[in-house]
């Protein structure tokens, strides 16, 4: 299987089965719900473990949760434990609504202190780490290779993103920070009371469960720079090879635009389950190459709805049996860089209804093959509908099926009367 890489600039070959392949995903940080746009990584690592596993790899996957962060300190002042908690549980229960599982681990920073502080003092030690006021800071200039993920060129680097005056050097990012007014969490350290800085968390996670090296590190391609490029540059620092390839997912735009909860253009994925439900957002992910950018709108989600029922449609007719090649043309797309957008064209060939639904079952959509059954007052709607007709009362026909159509269902007329199918 190959799959495209974000340091080397091209596609680079998984070891052969079984492997293993050691997955690490940066997870949420937990402030609110999770929009749309933070499922796409949780989906595509889903999707990727379960495809592993179908052609019999030994895959673990690593998706972190970050619950202590400025950006929970800022939503809420003396109440971030609370606030983590809770938008902790929220991500776990709308993802758990995606019916694609859990990862293997999940593990929180708040719960990595001790091998974070231990990888800080590596660091510090190795002279890739100095204390400033009860900070600690890595030094950007003394690592080599920094730059290397994301195309960024040293000599051309501004300020990091939390300017300091304690820094050597503006472009050095924390490690570890002290204690600070209206901050409501704090650990012992060898440089007094405070807490791990953004990066260092996902470098002592991914050791401690996957080991200092493993195959794919994934996120979205807005992390590349900083995040990815300071987890790189400080585990390689203190002698661990890290990740060997690295998957950027595209971002969710609106109109062009990416969703960001710090713009606000965003959409709940609670709220878009609501609406949509789970199995339309799936498809909706299947349409676009997880390494490009893909427009989220009423458009788009109204055309995977289509294709669902597309899906539907072909259980509720006749199973007709595909050629033998046909299974090896969808391995096909997803070996070549796990390319969606054709493995759902292949399928949507298939009137195989034993090949589609294992295929599906990749993509958690084995549920498209079950025929629902509509409630008793539904029915008992069509049949006065299939009566009105029988005697030309188009009138009240049409209200019948206006009224069926408000209730979420489309009464079909077949040739054994009809068949009602859920909008």
């Amino acid at each position: 299987m190959r799959l495209y890489d974000t340091l080397t600039r091209g596609k680079q070959e998984l070891p052969p089965a079984p492997g293993p392949v050691r997955m690490y995903t940066c997870g949420p940080t937990v402030y609110q719900r999770i929009h749309i746009g933070n499922a796409r990584p949780f989906v595509i690592s889903m999707w990727l473990r379960r495809w592993l596993a179908e052609r019999d790899y030994d895959v673990t996957l690593v998706e972190n949760i970050t619950d202590v962060n400025d950006k929970i300190y800022n939503a809420a002042p003396g109440k971030s434990t609370e606030l983590a908690a809770s938008a902790s549980q929220w991500y776990v229960e709308d993802t758990d609504r995606l019916g694609l599982g859990r990862p293997d681990h999940e593990p929180k920073a708040t719960e990595t202190i001790p091998e974070i502080v231990a990888l800080i003092e590596e660091l510090v030690r190795d002279g890739f780490g100095y204390e400033a006021g009860g900070d600690v800071y890595f030094r950007v200039a003394r690592f080599d290779d920094y730059g290397h993920l994301s195309g960024q060129r040293l000599d051309q680097l501004e300020a990091d993103e939390d300017p300091s005056p304690l820094k050597e050097d503006p472009r050095d990012f924390a490690l570890w920070k002290a204690t600070k007014a209206g901050e409501d969490t704090a650990w012992d350290s060898p440089w007094g009371r405070g807490r791990p800085g953004w990066h260092i968390e996902c470098s002592a996670m991914a050791e401690k469960l996957l080991g200092p090296t493993f195959e794919l590190h994934l996120g979205g391609l807005d992390l590349v720079f900083p995040h990815h490029e300071n987890e790189r540059a400080q585990s390689r620092a203190a002698g661990r090879e890290f990740a060997q390839l690295w998957m950027h997912n595209g971002m969710l735009e609106f109109v062009g635009e990416k969703m960001s909860k710090s713009v606000g253009n965003v959409a709940s994925l609670h709220d878009v389950l609501e609406r949509w439900g789970r199995e339309t957002i799936l498809v909706y992910f299947l349409t676009a190459h997880w390494s490009k950018p893909v427009d989220f709108s009423d458009g788009t989600m109204e055309a995977a709805q289509a294709r669902v029922e597309r899906f539907r449609d072909v259980f509720r007719g006749p199973s007709q049996p595909a050629p033998a090649e046909e299974w090896e043309r969808f391995t096909a797309a997803l070996e070549d860089d796990f390319n969606t957008p054709e493995a759902l064209a292949v399928m949507h060939g298939w009137r195989d209804h034993d090949l589609l639904r294992r295929a599906l079952d990749i993509f958690g959509l084995a549920s498209l093959a079950e025929e629902r059954e509509a409630p008793s007052e539904i029915i008992e709607l069509a049949k006065q509908r299939q009566e009105a007709r029988a005697v030309r009362d188009w009138d009240e026909a049409d209200r019948l099926r206006a009224e069926i159509e408000a209730a979420g269902w489309e009464a079909r007329d077949v040739a054994e009367g009809f068949q009602l199918v859920p909008r």
